[in-house]
């Protein structure tokens, strides 16, 4: 084979010529195991439907629903798989852990629906939680958008501000000299330790917030760009400024390229802590999210409206977490040999 060939592979053509050969008994397991969430949901919907309830406990075809539209989904992915090498490879990946997830929802749907062994309000059962979604859905949306605003506003300076810092840090000794010293001090204690302090003198809860969930990011960011400009190699500096780049130039084009890796490390870990300044500060000050939402319901003892609030955070903590991760491997598709 050619070099132009193997430069011209993709990466499931690439897995298929390095995996090594499969006997029948594991190719046919291999195509149970693709079909396992699909099995797992049907357990849970029989579970659900046939298993008798505990006391007055009712439920409705929301839950049903809910699983039957992803029975149906992992369905069509499984025969997709026999034709599609790339649907294959990533079902294959997921069908075990997914399966043991709805496992695990039937198991709590039967401690909770089917035996009371989990009592409520504390414990409601799946049906309930997607009820108290589906019937708060406006102020859940509004709360949504109020978090995600909060969220990204915080975010985007406090990642605009780490990155300032960490590059200047990093390739500027006297710029180093006097913001380290402030930077080991602010980055040893957590920034939802200042919500008392910042929330005293910020003019607004919002602002306040922003500075909280800022403050966590800008930490992270710093430290992750500080330690990639550190860690490049004199040399190509050298070999920049012999070839006649200025000071501009060595660091567009030598510093942050080279950096790079380490900088969505610390985007990466810097939205880990927004998350976390976020739920705090809106728990303690802010007057609409998810946050205060869940202080709100726990309040009330509405448990199902609590859970339904932390699932949804949950989901979009994950979203976020999959886009800056998809950016990252778009990015630095150099780094990680990426062949397409």
């Amino acid at each position: 084979m050619s070099n132009i060939d193997l430069k011209n592979l993709t990466k499931e053509q690439l897995k298929e010529i390095e995996k090594k050969p499969k006997g029948k008994f594991r190719k046919y397991l291999d195509k149970i195991i693709v079909f396992l969430p699909s099995f797992a949901i049907v357990l849970a919907l029989l579970e659900y439907y046939y298993v008798p309830n505990f006391g007055d406990n009712l439920i409705t075809d929301v839950y049903g629903i809910f699983l039957l539209f992803q029975l149906v989904l992992f369905l069509i992915l499984g025969i997709l798989s026999f034709f599609v090498k790339k649907v294959y490879y990533k079902i294959r990946y997921i069908a075990p852990l997914s399966a043991v997830v709805y496992i695990l929802l039937a198991f709590y749907d039967y401690l909770t629906l089917k035996t009371n062994s989990l009592l409520l309000p504390y414990f409601p059962w799946v049906d309930n939680i997607l009820n108290a979604m589906i019937d708060d859905r406006v102020y859940l949306l509004n709360c949504i958008i109020n978090s995600l605003k909060l969220l990204f506003t915080g975010y985007f300076w406090g990642v605009l501000i780490g990155l300032i810092t960490g590059i200047a840090c990093g390739y500027n000794k006297s710029i180093n000299y006097w913001i380290s010293p402030f930077m080991k001090l602010l980055g040893a204690i957590p920034s939802i330790t200042w919500i008392p302090v910042i929330m005293v003198f910020a003019s607004s809860l919002f602002k306040g917030a922003v500075i909280v969930i800022a403050l966590g990011v800008w930490y992270a960011v710093t430290m992750s760009s500080f330690t990639g400009i550190k860690n490049i190699d004199v040399s190509y500096y050298e070999a920049a400024k012999t070839l006649g780049a200025n000071e501009k130039e060595l660091i567009l084009n030598i510093a942050i390229p080279s950096a790079l890796p380490h900088i969505f490390q610390g985007l990466v870990m810097g939205m880990s802590s927004a998350c976390v300044s976020l739920l705090a500060a809106e728990m303690i000050g802010v007057e609409s999210g998810l946050g205060w939402y869940i202080t709100w319901q726990r309040g009330w003892a509405k448990f199902s409206n609590m859970y339904a609030a932390i699932i949804i955070i949950c989901i979009i903590f994950i979203v976020v977490n999959y886009i800056l991760n998809f950016l990252k491997k778009k990015v630095l598709k150099w780094q990680e040999g990426v062949i397409q």
